[in-house]
């Protein structure tokens, strides 16, 4: 109990003061750059956006208003989120404005889709990947949530292949 209160404790260390209304030079004081900052079509300000990739499972957005002040500040990988995502009507910006920018992508030749993945936590101990896939015109038009098994070594095997019979020691 006292090792998951501390984790808690690290996860909410130096955001827990930050407020809607706070001047968003204050929040990058506390936060630091920004790794993407997005327009927000929404609030017609911007969202600055702060990922600990490239495979880390949290990504936080902090939506700045158009007067430059903190709207909201919260982690996005999340099922909560992800829900948001409407197959055949969400969008790329659509993507980008709900849960940021991909960890990684990929392009599928033969089914001429765009892959954008996002390592999160599926739950307080299950690792996974969300893969969104775009067609040509940026459209979602599926949505996979895989096991993570970059992070499990027994699920993976010998790089990733499933050759269990080869492990490291």
């Amino acid at each position: 109990m006292l090792a998951a209160l501390m984790l808690a404790g690290c996860a909410t260390t130096g955001v827990s003061d930050l407020q809607p209304g706070m001047p968003e030079p204050a929040v990058i004081a506390r936060l630091g750059r920004p790794t993407h900052v997005l327009p927000d079509q929404a609030s017609g300000g911007r969202i600055d956006e702060y990922m600990s990739g490239p495979y880390g499972q949290t990504t936080y957005l902090a939506r700045i208003g158009q007067d430059g002040n903190l709207i909201s500040y919260e982690q996005v990988l999340d099922s909560r989120h992800f829900g948001q995502i409407q197959v055949g009507v969400s969008t790329k910006a659509d993507v980008l404005r709900i849960v940021g920018s991909p960890s990684e992508t990929m392009y599928l030749a033969l089914a001429k889709l765009e892959v954008w993945s996002y390592p999160h936590k599926e739950n307080p101990v299950s690792d996974a990947i969300m893969n969104i896939h775009f067609d040509s015109a940026g459209v979602v038009r599926m949505m996979q949530n895989t096991p993570d098994l970059r992070r499990d070594p027994d699920q993976s095997g010998l790089f990733g292949l499933g050759f269990r019979g080869f492990r490291r020691h």
